[in-house]
């Protein structure tokens, strides 16, 4: 395992050899210690499956259920999750890296110890996501929904949010340095003990001037 730090947030991240690790593509039983590229598991459905330390690279898992498992201790990259309907399943210690989740439903998924880097949540939606030791990197979230979200203290840096939408989520101490503010969609309280930077006041004012509905007239 190793450690890496996003602003204020620590998250523990594997530390996988591929020389370790076995060859496969199968996936109906769940993957430890696996090494996977380009499988094409489009449209599978899974149900409490799960995948351990492994190591997982350019697979099709688009359109696909996946329901109960887990995701533990794995490397994800250039890994196509686009329209692929998570429900109930644990995401912890893994790093997902350049990986598309456009349109991707998250009910009540739990993540923990994860690092995304240059992924894609364009129209993807999550509804009751709770996260904790969790950065979002240079992701793109446009045109989102976030609903009944735990996620407290975690870290969305240079980040486009522009189009997204939230609603009753809980954001207390969420780093959001670098990221578009231009374009969310969010009542005020949402955001209330985000960090920010002085370069995104400009932003800020928007989206007050939106969520208060005010007009700004000319002397």
């Amino acid at each position: 395992m190793r450690t890496t730090t996003i602003g204020d947030v620590k998250i523990l991240l594997p530390d996988l050899e591929p020389d370790d690790l076995d060859t496969t593509t199968n996936l109906a039983d769940g993957l430890t210690e696996a090494l996977v590229e380009g499988a094409a598991w489009r449209g599978s459905h899974l149900e409490g499956v799960s995948i351990r330390s492994s190591l997982i690279t350019g697979a099709d898992l688009s359109e696909s259920t996946w329901e109960a498992g887990s995701l533990f201790g794995c490397e994800i990259t250039r890994t196509d999750f686009s329209g692929v309907t998570l429900t109930g399943i644990t995401i912890e210690r893994c790093a997902i890296t350049g990986s598309r989740f456009t349109g991707t439903r998250l009910t009540d998924v739990r993540l923990k110890d994860v690092l995304f880097d240059g992924c894609r949540f364009d129209f993807a939606t999550f509804h009751r996501v709770a996260a904790g030791s969790v950065a979002f990197t240079d992701c793109t979230f446009t045109n989102g929904a976030w609903s009944s979200c735990r996620l407290p203290r975690i870290a969305l840096r240079s980040c486009d949010l522009t189009g997204l939408e939230l609603n009753s989520c809980q954001l207390d101490g969420t780093d959001l340095r670098g990221s578009r503010l231009q374009g969310l969609k969010t009542p005020l309280d949402n955001l209330r003990g985000v960090t920010l930077s002085e370069d995104q006041l400009p932003g800020l004012t928007q989206l007050a001037v939106a969520a208060l509905d005010l007009t700004i007239g000319n002397d």
